[in-house]
């Protein structure tokens, strides 16, 4: 970190807060730890000092995994707090927090020659050196310019998954990031990735929950070496959410003595996938790491494993009704169960 005080080289070894690790990169042969629970840190509407307050308090709470994105404009917030829990002795060490972040901005920079500048702006924003994951955040492009949301469907156009790749392996090489990967990709996005690269992921970082299981996604992936992150691991944020309204999780909760979210989770973790959990709400944040002391019966895993499922999050939703695109949409959004 270039600002943040008192943040000295650690002695040998990761200091821990009692949150489990898993280990990605191994594909590499750089394995790294990433702590299971993580903060996810896109909210929307975003609110800077919100978001940076939160995540003060959940690196006071032992939360020692961070997740944003150029596309979040939360990077400079994360940079901040990390360098403010530094000064106040809640961190003293760069290497204790796991920071991820992502190429993205409207899929406008998602080609060859803009993924090091885009990484060297996100660390300018982080007030960092390095980033411990940098991914690729969906697999499709847009024509390079000012970044727009919803997307244009005639401004997409098919990433060229080699040339971008290159520029990831890149970045690591270059000591940027300690780890590379991706999101949102599907197992046959991740064969033609492993086709080419010199480098394999060593992160798929996907939308997963007991009401979206990716069986399928998760089994090919523990195969190939790719570590797996969930993000909405508790539904997202919508009127009707699958994951806190479910009958099965709210049933398991009341033997369990646990909540929904809780249990949710702990599945989540039992599955071998670290994950990502937004919330502002230090309540919230603190109920969210407290889910190491139990387990789930073969019982309650059989029920939750006949939940039916439900994809929230597709690709479509990213772009603009209107107009013709050059990529079939469908293709990204797979549905492998």
């Amino acid at each position: 970190m270039q600002a943040a005080p008192a943040m000295a080289s650690p002695p040998a070894g990761r200091v821990g807060t009692g949150c489990p690790e898993f280990m990605a990169g191994a594909a590499a042969g750089r394995p790294v730890p990433v702590p299971a629970v993580g903060l996810g840190t896109a909210s929307f509407p975003f609110v800077e000092e919100d978001v940076r307050a939160a995540v003060i308090a959940a690196l006071e709470l032992g939360y020692r995994h961070l997740d944003t994105a150029s596309l979040y404009r939360s990077e400079r917030a994360v940079g901040e707090a990390v360098a403010e829990a530094a000064r106040r002795g809640v961190v003293a060490y760069r290497e204790e927090v796991f920071v991820t972040t992502k190429i993205y901005v409207s899929c406008s920079q998602c080609h060859p020659d803009l993924v090091l500048p885009s990484l060297r702006e996100s660390l300018q924003n982080l007030q960092m050196d390095y980033v411990d994951l940098y991914l690729v955040h969906w697999p499709v492009a847009a024509k390079p310019g000012k970044p727009q949301f919803p997307i244009k469907r005639e401004d997409i156009m098919p990433m060229d998954l080699t040339g971008v790749w290159r520029a990831m392996e890149e970045c690591h090489r270059l000591g940027l990031a300690r780890m590379i990967g991706v999101s949102n990709f599907t197992t046959t996005k991740l064969q033609e990735l492993l086709a080419i690269a010199e480098i394999p992921p060593a992160v798929n970082q996907v939308e997963m929950n007991p009401i979206w299981q990716q069986k399928k996604l998760i089994e090919f992936c523990k195969d190939k070496g790719i570590h797996v992150t969930a993000y909405s691991p508790l539904g997202g944020r919508s009127m009707s959410n699958a994951v806190l309204q479910s009958e099965v999780l709210e049933e398991i909760s009341k033997a369990r003595g646990k909540s929904v979210a809780q249990i949710s989770l702990w599945w989540i973790y039992e599955q071998g996938a670290s994950m990502v959990v937004k919330s502002l709400k230090w309540e919230r944040l603190k109920e969210n790491m407290e889910i190491f002391n139990w387990e789930l019966s073969d019982e309650d895993r059989f029920k939750i494993s006949q939940i039916p499922q439900h994809k929230r999050v597709r690709v479509a939703g990213m772009f603009s009704p209107e107009g013709a695109s050059r990529v079939d949409l469908a293709v990204l959004d797979i549905v492998e169960m």
